[in-house]
């Protein structure tokens, strides 16, 4: 009764709905025109690195948040340092040439005034070395680390006032996986005592239903957060029924995989071993196994005897060749003769058996070639961070799965070798080591590594392989991703640094996203954002958070997270200290954080 009459109160004193937010009339390139961004306040940001990610992050910075970048880069010549460049002159910022980001860089860069560094090179040590370098010259700063390794991240956290630690391939690879399948990317985050994930509406119980998340159906492009919420065939569920759908990676679920993929041995042993021990071999031993137990099972019937006995009998008298026994039943005859013939053979099978799993192997680790085709596989391309992740998802999901990389000690080539899946060492854009990897007989291709030439290359050569082939391709650039699945009829093309880049912006302006949502070739992000005193909701209705296709409010957490209110009605009102829990597009976060307040100014 305390907290309805505590929620009661909080709605009596609701407000009316506030008039539609004044935006700025300047619109970004890739910014939805209806609903520009907001500029935010004079905050400076230190973003070390040259890679996809590393330009997208500016890019959001700038963009989005109109905050104030400084970039380290190795050379403004090579990579993506040219563009990085570009992208801060247009926007005032500043740009330091340094081969690694040290402590001479950082004070070049103004990192003792700085109000974040963002370090987000593919090195998980060197971004160690320069946080803890960094660390000296402002203590206080706030950290947000790109490491593939989470494991030692979360171990080096403590030695940190402020650090965030990220994986851009870990945030990336459920979109893959999903597509790869045709099934919903696998996300699921546990948010104020719950367990929110993603699905199709048919899937799940209606009343488990929190959010439509977008119409997906159709031929054009998704529809995020619409209006009208039941037209929503994609939606945010929150566990705590039984779902229907398999694809949800819940922890039970996944257990449950794990034991299935334990015995899966035992329902198919060519699968299992097919790099070993070839398939005609494998039948001529199960035949003379058979013939072995059919001949015990008629011994131990006709000779009257126990089971053991019948079995004894078989190994030591029958194989070793035992006299002839004229007064014995014709059926005994036969199978005398018969086990005599296995005899002879048995030899030779077990030792060609051997030989060949020992000459397979080698042969197989020396050309990195499959000892027998596949079927209804799944291809991967690039052993790199992401590779890595999406290879250790398909078998974690009990998917059958094929690596091909050039470099034989590529990021993930050892776990690939530790988690039994075959590995290929090759050049994955020529048709022989596609044929090697089975693409022909295979469920989808996904093709991941940094290369997007390469990745194109190897895309378009495995569609002439097999004209139907499920292709997903991570490319940069997407508009020319667009261009390529139009023409070329790819299944899907998505990018790791647009995945993960508002994720890390985020990070770097103290906003917690707690979760990203790949829909085709957009994200939605799941965010936690405080309302600070005297911002525009501060004493302000739930309903002038939302913003149709930007922003829907899930839940308002008050009273230092001990009251949450799942799905507010418009009227509710916001306090300071109130923590939104939304899910919202890149540019929704971004005004949100406006009307919020404290890192965003609200008048541009």
């Amino acid at each position: 009764m305390e907290s309805e009459s505590w929620l009661m109160r909080r709605l009596r004193s609701g407000l009316p709905n506030a008039q539609a937010i004044t935006r700025p009339w300047w619109v970004e390139p890739f910014s939805d025109p209806r609903r520009p961004p907001r500029l935010a306040a004079t905050k400076h940001i230190v973003v070390c690195g040259d890679d996809p990610l590393a330009y997208r992050l500016i890019e959001e910075l700038i963009h989005q948040y109109g905050v104030h970048v400084t970039a380290i880069l190795p050379s403004v010549d090579q990579r993506y340092g040219p563009g990085i460049a570009r992208l801060l002159r247009e926007r005032g910022g500043r740009v330091i040439e340094a081969a690694n980001p040290d402590r001479d860089a950082f004070e070049l860069a103004g990192l003792a005034t700085a109000d974040a560094l963002a370090l987000v090179k593919q090195d998980d040590i060197g971004n160690l070395d320069a946080a803890l370098q960094a660390q000296e010259i402002n203590p206080g700063l706030r950290f947000v680390i790109r490491m593939f390794n989470l494991r030692l991240g979360q171990s080096v956290r403590r030695n940190f006032a402020d650090l965030r630690v990220l994986s851009d391939a870990q945030m990336a690879a459920p979109a893959f996986v999903s597509e790869a399948l045709g099934e919903v990317a696998p996300v699921h985050v546990r948010v104020a005592r719950r367990t929110l994930f993603v699905a199709r509406r048919p899937e799940v119980r209606a009343e488990d239903v929190i959010c439509g998340l977008a119409v997906t159906e159709g031929d054009g492009e998704p529809v995020l957060l619409p209006a009208d919420q039941g037209a929503a065939d994609l939606v945010l569920a929150v566990a705590t029924g039984e779902p229907v759908s398999t694809v949800v990676a819940r922890e039970d679920d996944i257990r449950q995989v794990h034991r299935r993929r334990r015995w899966r041995w035992l329902r198919d042993p060519f699968r299992a071993y097919q790099g070993l021990v070839g398939r005609r071999l494998w039948t001529t031993s199960l035949i003379m196994a058979g013939l072995l137990a059919a001949g015990t099972a008629i011994i131990a019937s006709f000779r009257d005897v126990p089971w053991w006995d019948a079995a004894y009998v078989t190994l030591l008298s029958e194989l070793v060749g035992a006299g002839p026994d004229l007064e014995a039943r014709w059926p005994e005859k036969l199978v005398t003769v018969l086990l005599s013939l296995v005899s002879i053979a048995l030899v030779p099978v077990i030792t060609a058996a051997v030989v060949e799993t020992i000459v397979n192997a080698k042969l197989a680790i020396a050309l990195g070639r499959l000892r027998e085709p596949l079927s209804d596989h799944v291809v991967l391309v690039g052993l790199g961070n992401v590779g890595t992740r999406v290879m250790h998802a398909f078998v974690d999901l009990g998917v059958p799965v094929v690596v091909i990389d050039r470099n034989e000690n590529a990021r993930g080539a050892q776990s690939a070798r530790d988690r039994g899946v075959p590995f290929i060492v090759g050049d994955a854009s020529r048709v022989a080591t596609l044929r090697a990897a089975s693409v022909d007989t295979s469920r989808a291709l996904v093709v991941v590594s940094t290369d997007d030439q390469a990745n194109l290359e190897a895309a378009l050569e495995s569609r002439e392989l097999k004209p139907d082939l499920r292709v997903v391709l991570r490319l940069f650039d997407g508009a020319f991703a667009h261009r390529v699945q139009q023409a070329f009829g790819i299944t899907a093309s998505r990018s790791v640094s647009f995945l993960a880049a508002p994720a890390f912006a985020a990070a770097l302006l103290e906003r917690e996203v707690i979760g990203t949502i790949p829909v085709d070739r957009k994200v939605l992000l799941l965010a936690e954002v405080p309302v600070v005193a005297a911002s525009d909701l501060d004493g302000g209705p739930v309903g002038s958070a939302e913003d149709v296709g930007e922003v829907r409010v899930l839940a308002v957490t008050t009273d230092d997270g001990r009251q949450t209110v799942w799905s507010p009605p418009p009227n509710y009102v916001l306090c300071a200290g109130d923590l939104l829990i939304v899910v919202a597009t890149r540019v929704g976060l971004g005004n949100l954080l406006a009307q919020t307040g404290g890192t965003v100014d609200p008048t541009p």
